[in-house]
C-alpha cells in the first residue's frame, strides 16, 4: 500500500502555467512544466513559469519530467527548471522535438540533458510504480494522457484533450488503452476543464471547409492568420489551398522554426511544387500573385503583430491591399485583444477584404461536458479532480461530474499548492501547502521582477518621467549647470512649459537651502527634489511623474 499525493503548482484557477506533482511514497513525478503568458498589466514581463522551490529542495526524489504535449502553456517553463535539476524527460516524438527547440533557444546544449521520446505503448518503471501514455486528440499531434500505475490503482493525467472524431492517427485517442487502463481500477481522475463552458459544441471543420473553400474560389491573394500551435487546423488550410490549385507560403518570424520541424517530420505536409519561399518585396517583386495563399502564423500576439506590420508597409515580405482578402482564425488570446482590434481596424482603414472566422463554428479541441462524462465512464474512477482552467471551470466540472452520478466528496476542487493524499487508496486529509506563486520572466532575468519594478513600471507608461539634471560646484556653493527639466512621456505644450518652469524654481529653491549646510548629504539633496517637485507637479496636474534627479559636483564628482 501506498502514500500518494498530488498538488499542483501551476494550472488551477488560471489559464497556462500548467505543473503538477504526483508523489508515490518517496518518489515524484513531475507532470508538465508550463508558462503562462502574461496579461497586459505586466509591463515587459516575457512569459510566467511556476515557483519551483518545493521541487528543488526535493530534487533527489524526482524521477522524471512527464509532457503531455508541446503547447507553451505544458512545456515552456521546461528550460528553466532543467537549469536547476537536470532529470530525465519524456514525451511524444513531436513534444520532445519542440522541447529540444526550447532548449536551443535557451542557449542550452541539448546533449548535456536526458530527453527520451516514447510511444503510446511505453511503460516505465520506477520501483513499484508505472508511468504509460495513452494517446488523445488535440490541437497538436501526438498529444499523450499520462497514467501513474500504483499498488493502490492508477492515477490518471488528462490535461487537453477532445473526443473528436480524426482519421489522422497522430490526432487519435486511444480508446482501447483507456480501457485497458480501467481493468486495474482508476484511484483519481485528473481531467482538464477549459472546455467544459462549451455548449453545442462543433465536432468537425466542416463549416470552416466550407467557407476557406469559398473565400479561395473567389479570391485573388488570401491572407489566413493563424496560431502555430494550431497545425492539425493549419494542415486543413493548406489541403484546402492545394486543392484549389494555390501556392502557399508560411510567414512567422519565431513560429517558422516549429512549422520547420512539422514539415521535417511530416506533421505538415505540402507538395514541394506548392510551397513558396517569399523574396524580400522590391520594384519588380511584390509577392502579390492572384494564386498566392499566405499563412500568417506565431504565438499568442504575433500573427495580429505580423498582420499591423504588413498593413503598415513595414514588413518585407507582404505589404496587404485592397486587393487582398484577409482570413482570422486566430481568436485573440489574453492581453493581446487592443493590439488584435488595431490590426483589425487597420485592414479596414486598407479597404482589404476582411473575414473574422467566429469560435462556434470552429471545432474546439478541448473536452466538454460530454467528453467528460465520456471519460468517467470508460475510466470509472474513484476520485475525479478537476484541472487546467480557471475556477469557475473547474466548479462547472465539478457539476458535471456530480450530474454524472459522482458524490460530492468525490470529487475534489483544490487550489495551487494545495495539497491531495491518499493513503491505502483512501483521501485523507492532508496538512500543510506547498508554496506556489508567479515568477517573472523579463528577457534573461528570472524572478528578479517584483511587485516594486512592475509599479514603476505601470507608472512610466501612465504617468511619464521628469528628469532633473544640474550641475554643482559644492566648494563655491554655485550652480554650473541647470536645473534642465526634461520630460517624458508626460505632457506636451503649455502646460508641459508651466511644470517646467515651476520645476526649475523648486529645484533652484531646494538646492540653495542646501548651500547653507556645511555637508551635503547628496541622497538627502535628491530626495528632496523628489518629493518637492513631485508635490508642485501633482498641484498642477493631479499627476504623479516618477521624478529622477540627477545632481553632479564637478570638484569632488559625486
Amino acid at each position: 500500500m501506498s502514500i500518494i499525493k498530488f498538488c499542483a503548482l501551476g494550472g488551477l484557477g488560471e489559464n497556462g502555467k500548467n505543473m503538477s506533482l504526483l508523489e508515490v511514497d518517496d518518489k515524484i513525478f513531475i507532470l508538465d512544466c508550463g508558462i503562462k503568458f502574461p496579461s497586459f498589466d505586466l509591463y515587459g514581463i516575457d512569459a510566467v513559469i511556476p515557483d519551483f522551490s518545493y521541487v528543488l529542495e526535493n530534487k533527489e526524489r524526482v524521477q522524471g519530467i512527464f509532457l503531455s504535449h508541446g503547447h507553451e502553456d505544458h512545456i515552456g517553463a521546461l528550460p528553466e527548471l532543467l537549469k536547476e535539476i537536470n532529470v530525465s524527460v519524456f514525451g511524444s516524438r513531436f513534444t520532445m522535438a519542440l522541447a529540444e527547440l526550447a532548449l536551443i533557444d535557451a542557449g542550452m546544449p541539448v546533449e548535456n540533458y536526458r530527453l527520451y521520446r516514447v510511444t503510446d505503448d511505453k511503460v516505465l518503471t520506477f520501483g513499484n510504480v508505472r508511468v504509460g501514455f495513452f494517446a488523445l486528440s488535440h490541437s497538436v499531434p501526438e498529444t499523450y494522457g499520462i497514467t501513474i500505475m500504483t499498488p493502490d490503482g492508477a492515477l490518471v493525467y488528462a490535461p487537453d484533450f477532445s473526443f473528436t472524431h480524426n482519421t489522422d492517427r497522430r490526432y487519435q485517442t486511444s480508446y482501447r488503452k483507456i480501457v485497458e487502463m480501467a481493468k486495474d481500477g482508476v484511484l483519481a481522475l485528473f481531467s482538464e476543464s477549459n472546455g467544459v463552458s462549451n455548449i453545442n459544441r462543433v465536432t468537425n471543420d466542416y463549416i470552416l471547409t466550407h467557407h476557406v473553400s469559398d473565400i479561395l474560389q473567389s479570391s485573388k491573394r488570401v491572407i489566413f492568420s493563424m496560431f502555430s500551435d494550431d497545425l492539425q487546423r493549419i494542415q486543413k488550410i493548406i489541403n484546402i489551398s492545394v486543392e484549389k490549385n494555390r501556392r502557399i507560403a508560411i510567414i512567422g518570424k519565431k513560429a517558422q522554426k516549429t512549422v520547420n520541424i512539422a514539415l521535417k517530420n511530416e506533421y505538415l505536409n505540402i507538395p514541394p511544387e506548392r510551397l513558396v519561399n517569399l523574396k524580400y518585396i522590391t520594384e519588380d517583386n511584390k509577392n502579390d500573385d492572384e494564386d498566392l495563399v499566405v499563412i500568417v502564423t506565431g504565438n499568442r500576439h504575433e500573427p495580429y503583430y505580423n498582420l499591423q506590420r504588413m498593413s503598415t508597409g513595414q514588413d518585407r515580405l507582404i505589404e496587404i491591399t485592397n486587393r487582398d482578402h484577409v482570413v482570422i482564425i486566430s481568436e485573440p488570446r489574453v492581453g493581446t485583444e487592443r493590439l488584435a482590434q488595431k490590426a483589425i481596424g487597420l485592414l479596414f482603414r486598407l479597404d482589404a477584404k476582411v473575414t473574422i472566422i467566429p469560435k462556434d463554428i470552429l471545432q474546439s479541441s478541448h473536452a466538454n461536458s460530454e467528453d467528460l462524462k465520456l471519460l468517467y465512464s470508460l475510466l470509472k474512477p474513484k476520485y475525479i479532480v478537476p484541472i487546467n482552467g480557471e475556477y469557475r471551470h473547474q466548479r462547472l466540472q465539478h457539476d458535471i461530474a456530480i450530474e454524472a452520478g459522482y458524490r460530492k466528496e468525490n470529487v475534489i476542487l483544490l487550489n495551487n499548492g494545495e495539497i491531495l493524499s491518499f493513503v491505502n487508496g483512501e483521501r485523507v486529509a492532508a496538512a500543510g501547502k506547498v508554496p506556489v506563486g508567479d515568477v517573472l520572466v523579463d528577457g534573461s532575468f528570472v524572478g528578479d521582477i517584483n511587485e516594486i519594478v512592475l509599479k514603476d513600471r505601470e507608472l512610466l507608461s501612465q504617468e511619464g518621467i521628469i528628469l532633473v539634471a544640474v550641475v554643482l560646484d559644492v566648494r563655491k556653493k554655485q550652480i554650473v549647470s541647470g536645473p534642465r527639466i526634461i520630460l517624458k512621456g508626460f505632457m506636451a505644450g503649455a502646460t508641459a512649459e508651466e511644470v517646467e518652469k515651476k520645476a526649475e524654481k523648486v529645484a533652484r529653491d531646494i538646492i540653495d537651502i542646501y548651500f547653507l549646510k556645511k555637508y551635503i548629504d547628496w541622497n538627502d539633496l535628491k530626495a528632496s527634489l523628489r518629493d518637492s517637485i513631485g508635490k508642485e507637479v501633482f498641484q498642477l496636474t493631479k499627476k504623479n511623474p516618477i521624478i529622477i534627479p540627477s545632481v553632479i559636483d564637478v570638484e569632488s564628482d559625486k
